[in-house]
């Protein structure tokens, strides 16, 4: 989700969820996570991004629930998102359009980002997948990227403001030498792909003055996007892959997460319940 200015900031309004909805938006979760548990078994040379958007639509409708993506609009691109799945590989950033005539080869990074509604409810999550073997600063990418998430569940709790948790995330980033987009951000959700608030993975003047503070009920998606090279991202000429300006590759990892009275409560990782 593109990033927003101060005065839109100020107009968000957030839905909270109680824990009936809670548990519908796991069940959604689910099969997000079946299906990229999935795909990574399928991953590796020689492999279509349209065979694997393919296997994900198949495994969707086994599993009763609905692909998020397809047929989102985009005034600039023209056209609806044509795919079940995002596929962006190396320097794509978000949004990659699957197809057959896109060959993974060995060595590069195919981030995957899957979104699915089931009896009414969302789930979306995100991993960047290495295909073979990759250099060994690809692979940390990829392992900062990651850890960045993991940071953000591990710090999510009520009473905590959100800049507070973005702050950390940035900071482990630039630490490790790569750069947050700044472009694009996570979202709230719920029975809608994209609700408010928006969810950055940085801190700036805009959210300080409208920082979000965490209750019980909200449910986030949180997905760091971090660059090897600088910040900067462009649209691709199909109007809808984003990638990055200096053609350095980008990693995506994305969890929806609830927050809970006690911290946060991961609704992708494939629980069937909270205590499982």
């Amino acid at each position: 989700m593109r990033w927003l200015k101060s005065e839109e900031l100020a107009r968000m309004a957030i839905k909270l969820k109680d824990k009936n909805q809670i548990e519908r938006m796991r069940q959604a979760g689910r099969i997000v996570h079946a299906v990229l548990a999935h795909l990574r078994e399928l991953v590796k040379p020689g492999v279509t991004t349209g065979f694997l958007d393919r296997e994900a639509d198949s495994m969707i409708d086994r599993m009763g629930g609905k692909a998020l993506f397809r047929g989102v609009p985009n005034p600039r691109a023209g056209y609806p998102f044509p795919a079940c799945i995002c596929a962006s590989i190396d320097d794509e950033v978000v949004h990659g359009i699957p197809s057959d005539q896109r060959v993974l080869e060995e060595g590069q990074i195919l981030s995957v980002d899957c979104g699915v509604r089931f009896e009414g409810f969302c789930g979306d999550a995100a991993i960047t997948f290495p295909v073979g073997a990759v250099e060994e600063n690809v692979g940390r990418l990829l392992t900062v990227t990651q850890d960045t998430l993991m940071i953000a569940v591990e710090n999510i709790r009520p009473g905590l403001k959100w800049s507070q948790v973005a702050a950390k995330m940035q900071a482990y980033v630039e630490r490790n030498g790569f750069s947050v987009v700044t472009d694009f951000v996570g979202h709230g959700i719920g029975t809608e792909m994209h609700e408010d608030p928006k969810i950055p993975n940085f801190v700036s003047r805009d959210i300080l003055r409208n920082d979000i503070l965490l209750e019980p009920g909200m449910v986030l998606a949180v997905e760091p996007m971090v660059n090897m090279g600088g910040s900067a991202v462009r649209y691709a000429q199909d109007g809808w892959t984003i990638v990055t300006a200096d053609r350095m590759p980008s990693a995506h990892f994305e969890h929806t997460i609830a927050v809970t009275e006690v911290g946060a409560d991961v609704l992708t990782d494939g629980r069937s319940s909270r205590v499982d």
